[in-house]
């Protein structure tokens, strides 16, 4: 009868698996995609987009100013006062300092708001700015 139990508990024990390695895999793949996923700050308004037959798609984004209609400037999901945007640019340079951003304006918007904005991304120290604009379909 003992020899019944020790065929057993060695079948048990043959029979385990460890899961410690598979997790530890799983968890520096979750890592991995943390690190080298680059995050777009969306400007948090939705803006008809001028049509441009040269429009080209930018690969990297980092921060996307929104200028709507009224001219109303948004960052981040929220509106923020045309003299804050230098300021708002400063910290985000601080965060990313190879950040790119791109100017959303609504067709309707101003130009003279447009520019501003861009004036301010330019005296923060943003070298990489864009006018987003959509290609005819």
């Amino acid at each position: 009868m003992s020899g019944f139990r020790n065929a057993r508990s060695r079948r048990s024990r043959a029979a385990e698996l460890n899961m410690a390695p598979l997790l530890d895999m799983v968890f520096i793949l979750l890592i991995f995609f943390i690190v080298t996923t680059s995050f777009v700050r969306e400007s948090g308004v939705d803006v008809e987009r001028p049509v441009a037959r040269t429009a080209v798609s930018k690969e990297k984004t980092n921060l996307v100013i929104g200028v709507t209609e009224q001219g109303i400037v948004w960052i981040e999901n929220r509106p923020v006062d045309i003299r804050s945007v230098r300021a708002h640019m400063e910290r985000f340079l601080a965060d990313t300092p190879d950040g790119s951003v791109v100017i959303a304006a609504d067709r309707e918007s101003r130009t003279g708001v447009l520019v501003e904005v861009f004036d301010a991304c330019r005296q923060a120290g943003v070298r990489s700015i864009s006018v987003a604009a959509r290609r005819p379909q």
